[in-house]
């Protein structure tokens, strides 16, 4: 069958540049989404994406759908006719369903049928309405209209090109008639652009200062960028979020360097760089030590024959909002920032839980609680506490508010404060996301720490409980920091004794009953996500969960060892020992005796199990002191074989009272050298 290749193009305003890849995606989706649903063929294809158009070419598109057969099945026969063989209501409903006499349907089987063959349609007939629906199912929030029409759509239309092969499609979408004239770049070349042919849409328009294709623009304007950096002896900052709205910004990207006066380089680079990409969209440079350098480049949308007076007028931009931010900066440091906690008392943290300031002074005794027992400094942990909110009164953090914590340590070096305690103020958030940088001081870990079960305490304190995707104080992604911090960075901390300590800080604003608990729960309940994540059995969390590690480190070296274990050609048959075990102590009578008398045996396997758990008793049970489980359970592995033979050979519900008593006490001890790493009886 013939094909052709098919082009529409949509000319508008300028398209909003944050969403304008995903417009393009997504009317790429819908066409292709309702040329399946037709039943026409096709070969390759791609979208183009530019500030004023969203394009599609199809290539080798068929030019006619296939002849197919319609089959339909009515009611049963006996069912269609009475027992004079007159139709019922159901047949005649069939064949005026079907648009036929009752003569022309089949009624040689068990059903009425009728079959009929539907003629395909030609692909130009289909293809408007194929356009228009996936027009109308972009992922546009608002739409808006223009005009005295009722048309919507994201931005007004200007013009359509719709071209199937050298043939235009008659027809009319978002109230433009389509043609084939597109239209050049908006200074280099205003004016009407015919497209030659589908296959010649990109060059057509290039020819008229126009890169339609987005990935092409993008490639052009990172390579460009690369270059000038590298030429300024420095390397270019680009955001792919920037790179992609840049590139949605231009039609002809000419990217250039400018600069700003030096004396801005006081100034946190952070604010400097936060200022020029949100606002002016600019890429900023950094020389070989990750300083910033007194450049940017700029990307704009013409090929100027005085590129010197754009690079003017950008410098005359930047330069008022870099003006604000050394203005906020100098305003800050006139003061101390311990002063700022004056401010704070007056911003409230929660209505129930007091102000920013009361969460800054249960942050700093949390933090030197928990440095102490992490191997930090409890004073500087403290200190850093106290001053850990302190930015968010200041000037600049009003302004920038990306700067809370980075602030704080530019503020806190101006004020002398140790290096420790500066970094802390801003690894106080960290890990910002997922698989996000961690603090890198022992007194950064311990504020994190702190301000995050802080807040857990507190919400959890108050009865706030996060509830299927609501999570307003990000709670989920607190616990997930705490675990992060503890096990990434290898920092033994008693969770259960911290959460103790934590819910006194805050006296009578919480709750208190059951609360350590719920929260602990909360916390060790995030790992079985992360474990799932790095393929490790849920089944394996489970075992070590059962015997409530309450250092999250403790729980991942349980973890890794069981995982680790799970390898071993006798695990399956110990983890099924293990639960029979635990099925049989479970049913035991009154108390377990805590002792084996050797005078009870009376078979050679008894006193051959006897023997092995003693010496894995002595083996064992230091190394799981040490934490050394992966070495623990290697030699716990060797207790297959006489477990076997135990289980072979002896009835533990012997009649004999006695007898019985000191087989259950055996197994108590068998089960009390694995539970000492983890329940494996879960794993059979």
């Amino acid at each position: 069958m013939s094909a052709r290749d098919f082009l529409v193009e949509l000319g508008t305003e300028e398209l909003p540049p944050k969403a304008l890849k995903t417009l393009g995606e997504a009317f790429l989706a819908g066409i292709e989404k309702g040329l399946k649903a037709a039943g026409l063929s096709y070969g390759q294809v791609r979208y183009y994406a530019a500030p004023r158009r969203l394009a599609v070419l199809i290539e080798q598109l068929e030019e006619q759908q296939a002849d197919r057969t319609q089959n339909l099945d009515g009611p049963p026969v006996q069912a269609a006719f009475d027992k004079d063989g007159n139709p019922t209501q159901a047949a005649l409903g069939f064949a005026k369903k079907c648009g036929v006499e009752l003569s022309q349907i089949d009624q040689s089987g068990p059903k009425l049928k009728f079959s009929q063959s539907i003629p395909g349609q030609a692909a130009a007939g289909l293809l408007p309405a194929i356009v228009e629906t996936s027009l109308n199912e972009l992922p546009i929030p608002k739409r808006m209209r223009w005009g005295a029409r009722k048309t919507e759509f994201v931005r007004p239309s200007q013009w359509l090109v719709m071209l199937f092969g050298d043939e235009v499609i008659d027809c009319e979408i978002l109230a433009q008639q389509a043609g084939r004239v597109s239209r050049g770049h908006r200074f280099h070349a205003n004016h009407e652009v015919r497209i030659s042919a589908p296959a010649n849409y990109a060059e057509d328009l290039r020819s008229a200062y126009v890169i339609a294709d987005f990935a092409e623009r993008r490639a052009q304007i990172i390579a460009r960028v690369n270059e000038l950096a590298a030429a300024e002896q420095g390397t270019a900052i680009v955001p792919p979020a920037l790179l992609d709205e840049v590139s949605a910004l231009v039609e002809w990207p000419v990217p250039l360097v400018c600069s700003f006066e030096e004396r801005f380089l006081e100034v946190p680079q952070e604010a400097l760089i936060t200022t020029m990409q949100d606002n002016q969209k600019y890429f900023c440079l950094l020389n070989s030590n990750g300083k910033l350098l007194p450049r940017f480049i700029t990307v704009a949308n013409v090929e100027s024959k005085d590129p010197a007076q754009i690079i003017s007028g950008n410098e005359k931009v930047v330069r008022p909002r870099l003006t604000d931010a050394e203005f906020f900066f100098k305003q800050d440091k006139k003061q101390k920032l311990e002063t700022f906690n004056q401010r704070l008392a007056n911003v409230v943290f929660q209505a129930q839980l007091g102000s920013v300031y009361d969460k800054a002074q249960r942050v700093s005794a949390l933090a030197g609680f928990i440095a102490q027992r992490i191997g930090g400094d409890a004073t500087r942990a403290a200190r850093a506490g106290i001053l850990c909110k302190c930015d968010l009164a200041s000037e600049m953090v009003g302004e920038f508010p990306e700067m809370q914590g980075i602030a704080g340590y530019y503020y806190a070096k101006h004020d002398g404060e140790a290096e420790d305690v500066a970094l802390a103020l801003n690894e106080q958030y960290m890990p910002r996301g997922a698989g996000a940088e961690l603090p890198s001081t022992l007194t950064g870990a311990a504020v994190a720490l702190a301000d995050k079960l802080d807040t857990l305490i507190g919400i959890f304190g108050i009865g706030m409980l996060p509830t299927g995707s609501k999570d307003p104080y990000a709670l989920r992604r607190a616990a997930l920091g705490v675990l992060r911090i503890l096990i990434e960075k290898q920092l033994d901390l008693d969770l259960v004794e911290a959460v103790g300590f934590a819910i006194k800080q805050f006296g009578d604003k919480i709750k208190a009953d059951g609360l350590a608990l719920q929260v602990q729960d909360f916390i060790f309940d995030r790992l079985r996500a992360r474990y799932e994540d790095e393929g490790v059995e849920v089944a394996v969390y489970q075992a070590v969960r059962a015997v409530s590690p309450t250092s999250p480190l403790d729980f991942d070296q349980r973890v890794q060892a069981v995982q680790a274990f799970r390898a071993l050609p006798q695990a399956a048959a110990l983890a099924a020992a293990n639960k029979r075990v635990s099925n049989l102590l479970s049913k035991a009578e009154g108390q377990v005796a805590a002792s084996v008398e050797a005078h009870h045996f009376d078979n050679p396997s008894e006193f051959a199990l006897n023997a092995a758990i003693q010496q894995a008793e002595h083996a064992v049970r230091p190394l799981a002191a040490g934490r050394q489980y992966n070495l623990a359970l290697s030699q716990l592995a060797n207790l297959r074989e006489p477990v076997d033979a135990f289980f072979e050979a002896v009835l533990v519900n012997a009649e004999d009272p006695a007898v019985r008593a000191n087989r259950y006490a055996l197994l108590a001890k068998l089960r009390g050298l694995f539970l000492g790493v983890a329940d494996i009886s879960v794993l059979g």
